[in-house]
């Protein structure tokens, strides 16, 4: 009997699930293929209520832990993840942050402890396809530079995997999101995207169409309410959400597939 088809994500905080993939949980959860979430850490060092900052007055890292993680049930529900596991390593901050040397964060616990638990859950759920960032984190941030380390070994240790893919922004569209943004209106104080920013598209392997399920991930962004303030998606128009959100990109990693095409519209490709 054929294995069900399944893929697993594996990301650093609650609310990194609807940033890069929200259209593709929920476009594969509607073609019935079997949907994980893995969560690496439980986001201690995001707003807590009202706003407040990691390092301000009042920031209680306990609370905002136990409000991120019931935003990421809402989340994952409204996406139609079906399985949801917490690794529940302590969030590091962005990088250059005091959380970065805390020796509970998840970017001080050893690759191979946390990616020994990783491995147990390919195991158990055995993903054809794997889902993470590319070895920069995407940005830099230590807990998605350390979410890749522990997905590349743990795929690598149990052989599992047929595929695994990088979340990507293609860098030419990148350019057009960020003049969406200005062009409604947006404040972006000085951020000015360097002329680097994003993918190129002749690396791009993979680039999926989940225009179907632009609403539902936008509830899905929605649903992370205590994060709005990095979520500026969230106020844009929706005929702009709607270009923004139209697709989701991937840069192909690991392939053990003989018949994937060099450009996919699917991550499955080859395998159904």
């Amino acid at each position: 009997m054929a294995e069900q088809l399944t893929i697993m994500a594996v990301h650093a905080h609650p609310d990194d699930e609807v940033i890069s993939t929200g259209g593709l949980f929920a476009r594969y959860a509607a073609e019935g293929i079997r949907t994980v979430l893995v969560t690496c850490t439980n986001g201690e060092q995001g707003d807590g209520p009202g706003g407040v900052k990691p390092g301000q007055p009042g920031h209680d890292p306990d609370a905002v832990r136990a409000l991120r993680l019931a935003e990421l049930r809402e989340s994952a529900a409204i996406l139609g993840i079906e399985h949801v596991e917490l690794l529940g390593y302590r969030d590091s901050g962005m990088d250059g942050w005091d959380g970065n040397h805390d020796p509970e964060a998840f970017w001080n616990t050893p690759v191979e402890q946390a990616a020994a638990r990783l491995e147990d859950l390919m195991r158990h759920y055995r993903p054809q396809v794997v889902v993470t960032y590319d070895e920069n984190g995407n940005y830099g941030h230590p807990d998605h530079i350390q979410a890749n380390r522990i997905a590349l070994a743990a795929t690598e240790s149990s052989g599992i995997p047929e595929k695994l893919y990088y979340t990507a922004i293609p860098r030419e569209s990148a350019r057009e999101m960020f003049e969406a943004f200005k062009a409604s209106g947006q404040d972006m104080g000085d951020f000015e995207p360097p002329e680097d920013f994003g993918t190129p598209m002749d690396q791009i392997t993979a680039v999926v169409d989940v225009a179907p399920y632009v609403r539902r991930k936008v509830k899905a962004l929605e649903a992370h309410g205590s994060q709005g303030d990095s979520m500026p998606f969230l106020r844009l128009p929706e005929d702009i959400q709607q270009m923004v959100f139209a697709s989701e990109s991937f840069v192909r990693h690991f392939n053990r597939v003989d018949t994937a095409p060099a450009l996919e519209s699917d991550l499955f490709a080859g395998l159904r």
